[in-house]
């Protein structure tokens, strides 16, 4: 399959086309991220954010540019959103005795954690099985089996960047259902 041609298919929905173009510009995501955080797991989940957006916006691409491009500029936003997230989140304090200032984490719960835990069990599963059947399927795996990324990809016999690509989507599409109510 062309660039183009996979570029045109994603935006009708066709999985195998997103599957295509998330193998072919995977390396260059993350290896940019990598460069970027030089942290492996940080690299890694903002590369699966990238994908996640550039998946879920895929329609607001243009030809007149590379996808390469389009993918590393949304990597280094998602990137660049998490520094700001991160610093709002330390507070400073200062000492009155020495003038010093120390940084302290703000540890209090996100309005996504706070939400998350208000809902009962019973509520989330009803949520759970709005979603299809797939994005059903990996969250059970992930969360309710507590499985692997690695173990989920033998079980659904998928890639290991597909299963984490699908199940930020599932989680992302439940936040949504949830925030309805």
């Amino acid at each position: 399959m062309e660039i183009n041609e996979a570029i045109k298919r994603a935006k009708e929905n066709d999985q195998k086309a997103f599957n295509f173009l998330l193998d072919r510009y995977w390396d260059d995501v993350y290896g940019f991220q990598l460069k970027r955080i030089e942290n492996e797991n940080d690299a890694e989940d903002i590369t699966i954010q990238t994908f996640s957006r550039a998946f879920d916006r895929i329609e607001t691409f243009d030809e007149n540019y590379k996808f390469k491009t389009w993918l590393i500029t949304i990597s280094k936003n998602i990137h660049i959103d998490l520094l700001r997230k991160a610093k709002n989140s330390i507070s400073q304090v200062i000492s009155n005795d020495d003038k010093s200032v120390y940084q302290i984490l703000d540890e209090s719960p996100s309005p996504e954690d706070e939400l998350i835990t208000e809902q009962h069990l019973a509520k989330l599963l009803r949520d759970i099985k709005k979603l299809k059947p797939h994005y059903q399927e990996i969250i059970n795996l992930r969360y309710f089996q507590e499985l692997s990324y690695k173990e989920i990809s033998v079980q659904l016999k998928e890639p290991i960047n597909n299963v984490k690509v699908k199940l930020l989507r599932a989680k992302k599409l439940l936040a949504e259902i949830i925030q309805e109510k």
